[in-house]
């Protein structure tokens, strides 16, 4: 790849054009349909529509890391210096022509510009929700009226916004830096984060309805198996963006073997670049094999605990389409998970796994911030011996 400067911002202000026009239709659209609503709704669908879209540009951000097309502009934030690949034909056209299966091609430089648009159009959207919450929370000062009980505090889209503008920089260092595996398994968890954010605004700015009850011991057991899903989750950002998957391609064994050899201390060397050691040696397979078999040995725990959480909630009534999703969750991550071993890697499966993943995260934040905590004795004695209890047998 012949030398190109890692910033160019000759492009930013259009970028951000681009973005703000592709936000608009959809927040057009929003305010359309619910012009006869009171403003709290609208609020709402802005909120729902800017979730949505989270999610669809995490799962952009996979394909984009899956097909090899994180560097299909290796500059930042435009391609080579220009706001779509159009404008930058012959340099891709010249790159291509000297490395036809590199990292920059015509459709790789598309698939990076249209992550860089949705991305950019996300942030829109966080800038008009934090914009819409700050006047709706003024006008309640002015009339001198308290702010309404589904009224969220606009400090939730202010640090939201903040969150997004530093995904916007982990985005960019990820391109700069090379596909750097501690920065883009960074950006990864950042971008679950960003999912996890907008969840809770969705979660307490919905529908004034009663708010389930759960007990405090299972409670617990919820925080827990969020913080071992969200470890899964950076367990397996670092196996793909260390390209592991496939360090081990039969199952239950590895390499048929039940503990092949493996190096722990280069495997989870965190800060270096793609493919070597923080001395420049070239990383062992070895290694390799130590980054995947983690992953896989803590996914056994981390899916029999949310197996036996969502059994549990099954058995309060109000928390049984809890339960569904997460049972449903479980068996997608273990399906999908086992077919990119079995199954050499395909696309459609390993996307399917960051979408799972990203579902979890956001089922979990469903539950947490849905919950209304109360001791045990205060559960209807209806829910059985787990009302008595609190917590998993």
């Amino acid at each position: 790849m012949s030398a190109q400067p890692l910033y160019n911002l000759t492009p930013l202000a259009s970028l951000l054009l681009v973005g703000a026009l592709l936000a608009l239709g959809p927040v057009a659209w929003v305010y359309w349909r619910n012009r006869h609503h009171a403003p709290l709704q609208r609020a709402q669908a802005l909120r729902l529509l800017t979730l949505f879209l989270t999610f669809d540009l995490i799962l952009f951000g996979a394909f984009t890391r899956l097909t090899d097309s994180g560097l299909g502009c290796p500059d930042w934030p435009g391609c080579y210096g220009h706001t779509s690949p159009l404008g930058a034909h012959q340099a891709i056209a010249a790159e291509q022509a000297a490395m036809p299966s590199g990292p920059v091609t015509q459709a790789k430089a598309w698939i990076e510009m249209l992550h860089r648009y949705l991305a950019t159009a996300v942030g829109a959207l966080i800038v008009a929700m934090t914009v819409t919450s700050w006047l709706s929370w003024r006008a309640s000062a002015r009339t001198g009226s308290a702010p309404r009980e589904r009224e969220l505090s606009p400090w939730w889209a202010t640090f939201t916004l903040f969150w997004v503008c530093l995904q916007g920089a982990f985005g960019a260092l990820t391109v700069t830096m090379k596909l750097f595996p501690a920065i883009v398994t960074l950006h990864l968890a950042g971008a679950l984060v960003l999912l996890a954010l907008l969840g809770v605004q969705v979660v307490r700015g919905g529908a004034a309805t009663q708010r389930p009850a759960m007990p405090a011991g299972l409670r617990r057991w919820v925080v827990l198996g969020f913080a071992l899903v969200a470890l899964q989750i950076l367990l397996g950002g670092w196996v793909s963006t260390n390209y592991a998957v496939l360090a081990c391609t039969d199952f239950p064994q590895c390499q048929s073997r039940w503990w092949p050899e493996m190096n722990f201390s280069q495997g989870f060397e965190l800060w270096r670049h793609l493919g070597v050691t923080g001395t420049g040696e070239p990383v062992d397979f070895s290694a390799l094999t130590a980054i995947h078999y983690v992953h896989r040995l803590v996914a056994y725990g981390v899916l029999a605990l949310l197996a036996l959480l969502a059994w549990q909630l099954n058995r309060l009534e109000a928390w049984r389409p809890h339960s569904r999703a997460l049972a449903a969750l479980v068996g997608l991550q273990l399906a999908t998970g086992l077919s990119n071993v079995l199954l050499d890697w395909p696309l459609l499966s390993a996307l399917l796994h960051t979408g799972g993943a990203a579902a979890l995260v956001l089922v979990l934040t469903w539950i947490t911030a849905s919950a209304v905590t109360v001791s045990p004795t205060r559960m209807p004695l209806r829910q059985g011996v787990f009302a008595k209890t609190g917590s998993l047998p």
